[in-house]
């Protein structure tokens, strides 16, 4: 499968010229930005998931960087879900998760990041033997490390693993209870990850409507891999806020038509859909057609090691890959503020931040009242 090759962004970097004084490297930095869908257990560094795996004998994943870059070579979906199961094997104590949380957030925030949901999946751990308390109490510490070094704010979205010929009832209401026992104030809303084939959303179903009486929102992934109708699914029978994905969503009319109406966000992450083999080619991906016609979108990075990417390089792509506009650009930035569910006044501080870089990048900043989704609240199709 093809995959970004570090050399040749660096190369097409050196070539691309500047527009309006400035190169895309230098518009891209200058933004601040949001990210919205970026899975903590698919952001572990390769030199981190190495050291780990040495540290606790885990003898099934490759020893040097070289073997894990190949190891991260997908074949499909599938293929990837399978790599995905094993890595996190190394995740196995407090301090495991403290410094997966803290280089993630500090990560982000070398990209000018200034908010992050960021979502991890408990269950995965508990159901082979790590104590719950140490996968909050980890993640919660590393959260919180970075902000005090950076200033950049995570909340946490905490996943249901949907796995084919699995109990996935009984994780997901697992999943909810660990929510809601240890998440503490840093647990914001409940995710669905997974495959989606054989694995049908409507059996999530009473475990979203307790999630959302509980509070939370709910942000499931859907129609990545599946077409229209899981999206359908997620919005009717899991209230879903925003979707995860929703790469299929231009395949039905009347879809399309219900998230302009009711301005459900959909997360788009364009090198993870061409790793997976979501779609074919940077070329073929949805997210300008999604813009054009009136979607409300943001741009993201899902698992960045493991895509060979970074919320940074999806910007880029944006520009020259998908071959947007420089303003479109700015305004998928702007709108992850506002599909965020960062309050009120966060919001405010972020607008005025985006305000400023508007007028350093000579770009128009939109009006907040035009980039609030309707969906801020759970929303039934």
């Amino acid at each position: 499968m093809d995959r970004p090759d570090p050399a040749d962004q660096d190369h097409e970097a050196r070539g691309h010229g500047a527009v309006g004084q400035i190169t895309d490297e230098q518009f891209v930095d200058t933004l601040p930005k949001v990210e919205l869908h970026v899975h903590l257990e698919g952001s572990m560094r390769p030199g981190t998931l190495l050291r780990l795996a040495r540290r606790h004998d885990v003898d099934h994943l490759p020893t040097d960087l070289d073997a894990l870059r190949a190891y991260y070579e997908f074949r499909d979906f599938d293929h990837f879900i399978e790599v995905y199961l094993a890595a996190v094997q190394v995740l196995r104590d407090e301090e495991d998760f403290r410094l997966l949380a803290r280089e993630t957030a500090l990560g982000l925030a070398e990209q000018r990041v200034r908010y992050a949901e960021i979502t991890f999946t408990p269950w995965l751990h508990v159901q082979r033997g790590v104590d719950p308390a140490a996968v909050f109490a980890g993640v919660e510490a590393g959260r919180l490390d970075a902000e005090r070094e950076t200033g950049i704010q995570v909340r946490w979205i905490t996943d249901i693993p949907g796995l084919p010929g699995t109990d996935n009832v009984n994780s997901a209401e697992r999943t909810l209870e660990l929510a809601l026992e240890h998440g503490g104030a840093g647990v914001i809303a409940l995710g669905l990850g997974g495959p989606e084939v054989g694995v049908p959303r409507p059996q999530f179903g009473p475990v979203f409507t307790a999630a959302r009486d509980a509070g939370l929102h709910c942000i499931p992934h859907a129609g990545e891999t599946t077409g229209a109708r899981t999206i359908w699914d997620a919005l009717e029978f899991l209230h879903a806020e925003r979707i995860g994905h929703g790469t299929s969503a231009l395949e039905d009319p009347a879809l399309v038509e219900h998230l302009r109406r009711h301005r459900i966000p959909l997360e788009v992450s364009p090198t993870s859909n061409l790793c997976t083999g979501a779609v074919a080619s940077y070329a073929a991906h949805p997210l300008p057609r999604m813009i054009a016609q009136g979607i409300e979108v943001n741009l993201n990075s899902d698992d960045p090691p493991m895509f060979n990417t970074t919320l940074r390089d999806e910007y880029l792509h944006a520009l020259r890959s998908l071959a947007l506009s420089r303003q479109q650009v700015f305004d998928l930035a702007a709108a992850a503020v506002e599909h965020s569910f960062l309050p009120e006044p966060g919001k405010v501080a972020l607008r005025a931040e985006f305000a400023a870089a508007a007028a350093a990048l000579d770009v128009t900043a939109p009006a907040p009242a035009a980039q609030a989704p309707a969906a801020q609240a759970p929303t039934n199709a």
